[in-house]
Formats: C-alpha cells, structure tokens, sequence
C-alpha cells in the first residue's frame, strides 16, 4: 500500500520525470532502427535497406502526426483550442514510436521484435507526459484515475453563533489554535429551484471558517471549463496553495472557494443560461448561494461575490459577471471565449435560444455589457496564454468593451504558455490575491 500510495501520489508535471524516458525511448528507436551486422555482404545489404524502411517508416508517419495536428486543430477546430507546438511534437513523436514498432514487428527477428514493442510503449508514455507537462492537467496519477481526488466535507446547518452574533470580519479575532490550513472537499448542492443535475461541488474553506466562532466570510465561485469538472481548479489549477497563501498572510481569513457544476456532465456544455439544455443560470445564481447562506456562515450573494473560471468557465464568468453586477463585483476570466458556443453559431442559437439570433446576442457578454452600462465599483481581471492566439484575441475584444461599459479593468498574459493549466495557474497567483484583498476589505465595512 505504501508503494501504491506514493506511486499515485508521484508529480507528472514535472521534466525530470520526462527525460529519463525520453532518453531510453531514444535509445531503443536507435536500437531498433539501425542494422545488425551480417556475415556476408548480400546480407548487410539487405538488413541496411530494412534499416532504411525503418527510418522511412518512423519519419514519414512523424510527419502525418504533425499534418493530422494541423486537421484536426487547425482545419477542423475540433477542440476549439489551437495545439501548441509542444503538442504537435508529441504526437509526432507517439505516431513515429508506433510505426517504427510496427515496422520492427513485421521485419525483425525475436530480439528487434521485442524492442519494436517496447519502443512503442515508451514512446507512448512519453508522449503523454509530454502533453501533460505542457497543458498541466494530472499533477499526479491520482488526479488522473479520481473524478474529484477530495474526500466529503462534513457541513450541517449553519453553526449558532456562540454569544448571539455572527463576528464580522471587523471585530474577528484569530483564536490561538487557529488551522495552519485550510480544507477542501466535496458537498451535494441540489438543484432545488432549478432541477438541474448537477455534479458534486468542490468547496475550499480557509482556516477561519474551521474555527468555533467564525465570521461571515465572502465567497468565491469557480467555474471549471468543458469538459471538466468541479474539482479541476483545485487539482489542475492549485486552487487550495493559492488560497492558503492568502490566509496565512491574513490570520486566517480569506475567501471560501465554491467551485459548482454549471456542466451536469464532462462534455455537455448548457452555456450558463437557462434553456432546453438546462437551467444552468438559476441553479448557479439561486441554488448556489441559498445553500451556502444556509450551510455556511458566508456574505449573501446580494452583498458582492467573486466569481472565475477557465476557458468555457471564464465565459460563464464574463456572463455573470456582467449580465449580474448587483451579484458579482469581481471576477477573473481565464482564456474565455467571446460569446458561448455549443459547436457552431447556428447549432447554438437553435439548440439553446429557439433559433432567435436576438436572444442569443443578449446573452453574449458584450450584449450583456450594452446592456447593463454603466457600471461602477465593478472589478475585472481577463487572463490567456501568450501562445494562444485566438484566447488573447478573445480577452483583449472583451477587454476593450468592458473598459467602454466603464469596468475597472486589467489584463493578465502568462508568458509561453498556451490554452492550458500552466495559463491558470499564472492568472490565479497573481490576480485572485487582489480579488479577495477587495472582497475581504468589503466586508470589513
């Protein structure tokens, strides 16, 4: 069990794992290409044109790894997200290890035929975590195999305030057995008024609401993209050390983290209205802060919540954001899109909006925006990858009509990277302190 533990514990995203498996990859391919010398020359002969339909093999199908990239992420968009060049190398690298196996297996003797086959496993592994390291998605074996790699978090009613009154954040203090850490896990929140079936939530607490009288605290929702779910921002994106960090620099206090389902399921995307797809809005607007005004001692949604999410979550973050500002004074967009999508524009309008073109421009967030301005005391932060073109192009459009519909503004690019948790994880450290520097000062007053 031991052994078990720390192998599903084990970091993936990380290079040092990446290079011994490249390197005996490398050498395997090598093996497994070059000729083995023979005692006559007819034969070196023929095992150096077999050597050569090896290498013809492994390059050639190299090269329709990266031309199959090139369809799927760029002629087809099928995953509405451009492969970033790292990617492309990867599945290059994968197609080459199968071909050059296959190769080995149709050509070569017990012993080339065994290295064929390992050649393809390595190459596979590696690929994969490649690709992991470059989008950072599985910390660890374990975020990979659990849906939601956290245990249940045992919350009742609302705990009695121990004299009478909830502490506000104003006349709190930190008792001195106060929890070094936050904690995170799972809880149900049913769909109540909406009937939508969503997933379990995700909700991080910080170490004063682990206390035995503890203040209302402001709320964070966080919004996982598609397909995803709940328990992403925490796993991929390190939701909980960024939280912590912020507590420990404030005794403690800090924002509780609600991370809902506004999916239902991995790959359904309702796009945060309410439709023939699901009442997404009302669970997330009404259901949401009726359970935690209920199960947690939190300021109403009425008094100004966060709100962020990542890629079909930051679009549902500029959705709410603006189109609720009386909810929703602070929110951090990563890699959103600029209107939502459920496959193509026409596939969305029928499927969502009874084919009115109208309905769905007001839903976007700069119909929103039109909308709703002017604002004021309104706080947006939009976030993407420096290599991920369309996303920025998408953040730097929203930016320009928030900054017009009079929303205090900033931008955040992370250097290098693309449409991935590595995006995430720059936005989250640097712009969520300040969400919840407003937040907490807010309910101080």
């Amino acid at each position: 069990m031991g052994l078990l533990h720390w192998l599903l514990g084990t970091r993936l995203e990380v290079w040092t794992k990446l290079i011994p498996i490249d390197v005996v990859t490398a050498v395997l391919a090598v093996l497994v290409i070059l000729p083995l010398r023979r005692r006559s020359r007819s034969n070196d002969a023929a095992a150096r044109r077999r050597a050569v339909v090896r290498l013809v093999a492994t390059l050639g199908s190299a090269a329709l790894g990266v031309l199959a990239c090139w369809i799927v992420s760029d002629v087809v968009d099928a995953f509405d997200v451009a492969f970033s060049t790292v990617v492309r190398m990867w599945v290059a690298i994968a197609v080459a290890g199968l071909a050059l196996g296959v190769t080995a297996l149709v050509q070569g003797g017990r012993l080339r035929r065994f290295a064929g086959a390992t050649v393809v496993g390595f190459a596979l592994l590696a690929a994969g975590l490649g690709v992991n390291v470059d989008f950072a998605a599985y910390p660890t074996l374990n975020a990979l195999l659990q849906e939601s790699p956290y245990g249940h978090l045992p919350i009742g009613a609302e705990a009695p305030p121990v004299d009478g009154n909830v502490p506000t954040l104003a006349t709190w203090r930190a008792p001195t057995d106060l929890p070094e850490h936050g904690r995170v896990g799972w809880v149900r929140i049913p769909g109540s008024e909406s009937g939508f079936p969503a997933r379990k939530a995700v909700v991080y607490l910080p170490p004063a609401a682990l206390t035995a009288d503890p203040p209302r605290l402001p709320v964070v929702l966080s919004l996982s993209g598609q397909p995803g779910t709940p328990s992403d921002m925490f796993s991929a994106g390190r939701l909980a050390a960024v939280m912590d960090s912020y507590a420990d620099a404030h005794h403690g206090v800090a924002p509780i983290v609600i991370s809902a389902d506004q999916l239902a399921v991995p790959g359904h995307n309702p796009m945060c209205v309410d439709s023939p797809l699901g009442n997404a809005a009302t669970y997330i607007l009404r259901d949401v802060p009726a359970w935690a005004t209920k199960h947690l001692r939190v300021q109403p949604v009425s008094a100004g919540w966060g709100v962020m999410g990542f890629s079909e979550g930051g679009t549902c973050t500029m959705q709410f954001s603006t189109g609720y500002p009386q909810f929703f004074t602070n929110a951090l967009a990563i890699s959103s899109e600029r209107v939502p999508l459920n496959g193509d524009r026409d596939h969305t309008i029928d499927a969502a909006f009874g084919g009115s073109a109208s309905r769905y421009r007001a839903a976007t967030p700069e119909g929103l925006m039109a909308a709703h301005a002017p604002y004021s005391h309104h706080f947006t932060t939009l976030a993407w990858g420096g290599s991920d073109r369309e996303y920025r192009s998408n953040g730097r459009q929203l930016a320009r009509a928030a900054r017009r519909a009079g929303i205090t503004t900033s931008v955040l690019e992370a250097p290098g990277s693309g449409h991935d948790w590595n995006t995430v994880h720059y936005a989250l450290e640097r712009a969520l302190p300040s969400i919840a520097d407003r937040l907490v000062a807010a309910d101080r007053h």
